[in-house]
């Protein structure tokens, strides 16, 4: 996570939630426009220009993919709670059904603004009550011990759900690797993850090269090898894990009746990937 040291919060945290409020009849996020502001709003259009204006779909496709396939497991009594590791301004409490527990985990940043704005709706009824955790972690100092205490003692035995989205392109195979032992301790057989990637055909992509180019104004000295895609092998090799599901922005957007616009090679095409731990 160091490399997103250097961007303001409204730069990188608001840009998912706006861009989800930008077509609410396929993400089905009714609840994103709140976090929209005038200077988010400069920084979307800005991002859209500069990188790929298909980037309004693909973010409302991994939205409604993710929320109707959480309401699927919630309606047949395999999920009694979401975990979202990097949670962000993400709305899928007010989205999902009101006897979902939420576990939020972000940095210490994100999640006292968003505890706070949250709190703030709920108390003039712009939001419902739910039932919400917040977990505010240090990525960068050692906080697995602390964090699996915390998440054990809101979750106990109930089945979960772990969702972690625009994480993994900021970090290396290491740390990935770690984080899923850490999900492994976490969940028991039949639990699920939710999880985005990107396939190494991106970095041959021409927005890719967009995106690059951005990020190098608002980050220094980023390159190519800072962000990390992940093949389909890597889900199939988990060891307690089955991949269930493969999606991307292309097999939704058919799903969906979302019309394409832009060449493949304009698409920062995000993949989604749906895990069942077998033991």
């Amino acid at each position: 996570m160091e490399k997103e040291k250097n961007i303001e919060i409204h730069e990188t945290a608001f840009l998912t939630s706006t861009l989800r409020s930008l077509n609410e009849d396929l993400s089905q996020d009714y609840f994103a426009k709140l976090w929209r502001n005038p200077k988010s709003d400069i920084w979307i259009e800005k991002y859209l220009d500069r990188v790929s204006s298909e980037e309004i779909n693909i973010h409302c496709l991994r939205n409604r993919y993710f929320l109707d396939t959480i309401k699927k497991l919630v309606d047949d009594n395999n999920v009694e709670v979401l975990i979202n590791f990097g949670c962000g301004f993400s709305m899928y409490p007010f989205l999902l059904d009101e006897r979902l527990v939420h576990i939020e985990i972000d940095k210490p940043e994100i999640i006292d603004y968003k505890k706070s704005k949250l709190t703030d709706w709920q108390n003039s009824d712009t939001l419902p009550k739910r039932n919400i955790h917040f977990i505010a972690v240090d990525f960068s100092e050692d906080y697995k011990h602390d964090l699996l205490t915390q998440i054990f003692s809101i979750k106990n035995n109930k089945p979960c759900f772990i969702l972690i989205e625009g994480v993994l392109f900021f970090l290396d195979r290491e740390e990935t690797d770690k984080l899923f032992d850490f999900f492994d301790t976490i969940q028991k057989p039949g639990d699920f993850i939710g999880s985005v990637s990107f396939q190494d055909t991106l970095k041959e992509s021409l927005a890719f090269r967009k995106l690059l180019d951005l990020l190098n104004q608002i980050v220094s000295n980023t390159k190519e090898s800072d962000y990390q895609t992940i093949e389909d092998d890597y889900y199939r090799s988990q060891p307690a894990y089955q991949l269930i599901d493969h999606q991307d922005y292309f097999s939704l957007s058919a799903k969906y009746g979302n019309v394409i616009k832009l060449n493949k090679e304009e698409i920062l095409n995000e993949n989604f990937y749906l895990l069942k731990k077998s033991n």
